[in-house]
């Protein structure tokens, strides 16, 4: 879920070519998430082996990945790891969510309703762990490093652009903010579709928020962006306070400065939770991240690529091979105008 700070926030658009050189550290889940969700066949199932095994994730992973590597963005994939507990009511949330999507996609499919089966399917998305353990091999058969975060991936990553080891987090969460990354960047993956908007049709590019820009034009600190998303609602105490949105709860995080103890008993936040308010807040402020990685950028495989998706799971050899060879000739290009800068 995320929480939503849309409104409130300023963010600039940015072409792909801005990104060039730069090192994006990748909310991986929240990323494999929305391959599951828009990478689907027209009725809205998923794309699948001839096993039936879902290929969707694989699919979006080796298109927008390799893309992005042939503009020379550096990317470095973060995994979650252990869930915080109080993110469990989160968890059965979206469960019992898909629980009731797929009732109304198994009705619409006796219907033969096309629109709805889309509708709905798009909302039963799962990420199992052999769709990870299938990600993860991909990932790093294309050469590019993996990050096993202790706990939440977007607190990982935060800390990854925190420590400069990355210029941007990569997320479509706002959740990065909150855990303190000064830069965020939105639809990476959607680059180039094309969305509806209103009668019309746009091009979706790449967003930029800065979290420093943010909080100045906001007049609040760090401490109090988190407690405001907690107001509106945040993984760890969802929905958060009835009749309250982010404009109302920027009035009262500066009406109430860093008294943060009078602040959420003003909202009566034990009305709405059985738990201290303080406990979400320390979350976000003191979630585990590791130190324990390390980054390294490597030549693609291509024999384990094509073991993984053509052997395994049935993708065109003449695509795989025309993707590979792209992303290969690429490299080579690029070193050799390197070596000829060089001399």
């Amino acid at each position: 879920m995320g929480t939503q700070l849309r409104n409130i926030l300023v963010s600039h658009e940015l072409l792909l070519n801005d990104l060039t050189n730069k090192t994006l550290a990748v909310d991986s889940y929240n990323l494999l998430y929305q391959f599951l969700t828009t990478i689907r066949s027209r009725d809205g199932s998923l794309l699948m082996d001839s096993k039936g095994n879902t290929t969707s994730h694989l699919v979006g992973l080796l298109s927008r990945t390799t893309r992005l590597m042939q503009n020379n963005i550096r990317l470095i994939f973060v995994f979650d790891g252990e869930p915080p507990k109080l993110k469990e009511m989160e968890r059965q949330r979206r469960k019992e969510i898909k629980i009731e999507a797929e009732k109304k996609y198994e009705k619409a499919v006796e219907e033969e309703n096309i629109e709805e089966m889309k509708k709905y399917a798009s909302r039963t998305s799962r990420l199992t762990e052999e769709m990870i353990d299938e990600s993860k091999k991909l990932i790093s058969a294309l050469g590019l490093p993996i990050i096993q975060a202790p706990s939440e991936g977007e607190a990982q990553a935060a800390y990854l652009v925190k420590k400069k080891g990355a210029d941007y987090c990569v997320s479509q969460d706002f959740d990065s903010l909150l855990f303190g990354s000064p830069m965020l960047v939105r639809n990476l993956s959607l680059i180039g579709k094309r969305k509806k908007s209103g009668l019309s049709y746009t091009t979706v590019n790449p967003e930029m928020i800065d979290l420093s820009e943010n909080l100045n034009n906001l007049g609040i600190d760090q401490n109090q962006l988190i407690a405001l998303a907690m107001l509106v609602g945040t993984d760890y105490n969802i929905g958060g306070i009835k009749g309250i949105g982010p404009k109302n709860a920027l009035k009262l995080v500066k009406k109430h400065g860093s008294d943060f103890d009078n602040l959420f008993k003003d909202v009566k936040w034990n009305e709405f939770f059985d738990y201290p308010w303080k406990e979400a807040y320390n979350l976000f402020k003191n979630m585990p991240v590791t130190n324990n990685y390390s980054i390294e950028w490597k030549e693609p495989d291509r024999d384990k690529i094509i073991n993984l998706l053509v052997d395994e799971h049935d993708f065109a050899m003449e695509r795989i091979k025309t993707v590979l060879d792209r992303l290969l000739k690429h490299k080579e290009n690029k070193q050799q105008k390197g070596l000829g800068e060089f001399f």
